[in-house]
């Protein structure tokens, strides 16, 4: 096999292992089913650009969350530039989301508290709890993701967790 083929069955492994993950990720973080879709796409994009420009990946799967969340960040930084031009017009805002109405009511009233518990919170904090708890990435992934180390990230999780504990009062089970 040649190293093109090489790289190109590791990427087309990584994207059947990944890309459901790397969907939710981006959805989480955006609320926007559309936007989350090619957030995803550009993530696997960019680093099957990445790839076959010869460049070496270690592990895959956290270099994938580190190009969803700088394509993220990317994102917030031209949505706060436009809300701010936006509310100078004068412009209102709905920041309902949709809800599947096939949905159970308990389920979108946990969901649409938790978004809204993390969504209180510092992004520094939202990001990485979601990284941990909803995508399920160890601490050493999340520390390679935000390029910290894995005491600082552990700390970071910690505090994260209290704070939101904080917002959401004492309807926080005692296992989180």
């Amino acid at each position: 096999m040649t190293t093109g083929q090489h790289i190109e069955t590791e990427f087309l492994e990584a994207y059947e292992l990944y890309a459901d993950a790397i969907f939710r990720y981006c959805k989480i973080q955006t609320s926007d089913h559309q936007l989350a879709l090619d957030l995803a796409q550009d993530t696997f994009t960019k680093t099957w650009e990445y790839l076959s420009a010869g460049k070496k990946v270690d592990q895959i799967r956290p270099f994938l969350y580190k190009v969803a969340t700088n394509l993220i960040i990317d994102y917030r930084r031209k949505k706060k530039s436009y809300s701010l031009d936006a509310m100078l017009e004068g412009e209102t805002f709905d920041i309902k989301d949709s809800v599947d109405a096939t949905e159970r009511h308990e389920t979108i009233f946990d969901a649409t508290r938790a978004r809204d518990a993390l969504s209180t919170l510092d992004e520094k904090y939202s990001d990485i709890l979601t990284l941990r708890y909803i995508d399920d990435l160890s601490i050493k992934e999340i520390a390679e993701i935000t390029g910290a180390s894995e005491n600082a990230t552990s700390v970071k999780i910690h505090r994260g967790l209290e704070k939101l504990k904080t917002v959401l009062g004492s309807d926080v089970p005692e296992t989180i």
